[in-house]
């Protein structure tokens, strides 16, 4: 006949001998990655694959724990909370200008002709300027880059250079760069909260508005706007960092262990990025809007002189010489 009384000891035991054995199996390190977009974001994404591919590499030592939707803090709330060890990576881009004046390279209008001379600027020696600054000044290390769509100029009409803007009224961010460089190809524009673009398509206050594909599509701009103007004007990128007071306390295989799961993040990125891309015109343009290609030369040709005088005089030669290639 079965002993309940040992059976149960038996059990107890067994429990006992779990719980002892799960903090040994546990990770030793845990990194928390904090970040803004939601968990269908291609970052969010990526930043799950890069903690797969870390935990790989380290034999499951070393853990990252994903916080998205800004669950951890907006963007410069986890750029403090890295500097005083509270966070220990993120994704963030020109914010990073606040301490790093070369960050602002990241999103220069004009300043990159295609996503190709984007990432050879990122990953050439511009880039290792921008990165050994950041780590310098900021006290945050990028590991890698993502994409970002570029922007694109949508409207009721065909706008394929900009002597056709004609004073179009436009919503533009409250950036004054962006402000300044509308109004040298020939537009009205004038800062506006998002949330108030929708109604002010609507109503006809304002003629257009300037965004990537997803923000367009996501905002649903295609039921107050007939045409996308593939003015493609700023092209842009962002890092996925680690606070540098992490970084120095890995060892150098997990150093290096942590920058081959970026690399891994980084080309996974870029295949979603590719596809929401490809995944977002095709929506927009069954939605009935149409895709007009414009003279891009002609557009940068007349924003340079308006860019050259936004930007400040430690990157200016390097804009200078972005705008010559």
């Amino acid at each position: 006949m079965l002993n309940i009384s040992i059976l149960k000891k038996t059990l107890f035991a067994g429990l006992a001998i779990t719980m002892l054995a799960g903090p040994a199996l546990a990770a030793e390190m845990k990194l928390k990655l904090g970040h803004l977009a939601n968990e269908s974001n291609p970052w969010h994404k990526a930043s799950l694959k890069f903690g797969a591919e870390l935990s790989r590499l380290t034999d499951g030592r070393i853990a990252v724990e994903v916080f998205p939707n800004e669950s951890l803090g907006k963007e410069i709330d986890l750029i403090n909370g890295m500097q005083l060890g509270t966070v220990d990576m993120t994704i963030t881009g020109e914010s990073l200008q606040n301490w790093a004046p070369k960050a602002a390279l990241l999103a220069i209008p004009y300043a990159y002709k295609s996503i190709e001379h984007m990432d050879e600027i990122a990953g050439g020696k511009i880039g290792d300027q921008i990165k050994a600054q950041i780590i310098e000044k900021a006290k945050i290390r990028p590991i890698a880059h993502f994409a970002r769509g570029p922007r694109n100029l949508t409207s009721n009409r065909p706008i394929p250079s900009p002597s056709d803007l004609n004073g179009q009224k436009m919503r533009v961010p409250n950036v004054p760069l962006f402000v300044d460089v509308w109004k040298a190809l020939g537009a009205n524009p004038g800062p506006m909260a998002f949330s108030e673009v929708f109604t002010s398509l609507q109503n006809g206050t304002i003629d257009s508005q300037e965004n990537p594909l997803a923000l367009i599509r996501s905002a649903n701009f295609n039921e107050v706007q007939s045409h996308v103007n593939m003015t493609q004007h700023v092209r842009s990128w962002i890092y996925l960092t680690i606070a540098e007071s992490t970084w120095q306390k890995l060892s150098a295989d997990d150093q290096n262990a942590v920058m081959q799961a970026a690399a891994l993040a980084q080309a996974y990125e870029r295949g979603l990025f590719e596809a929401s891309i490809d995944a977002d015109r095709a929506y927009l343009e069954a939605k009935g809007m149409t895709f007009v290609e414009v003279d891009g030369a002609a557009y940068a040709a007349k924003a340079k002189d308006a860019v050259l005088a936004n930007v400040s005089n430690e990157i200016k030669p390097i804009v200078e010489g972005l705008f010559a290639e």
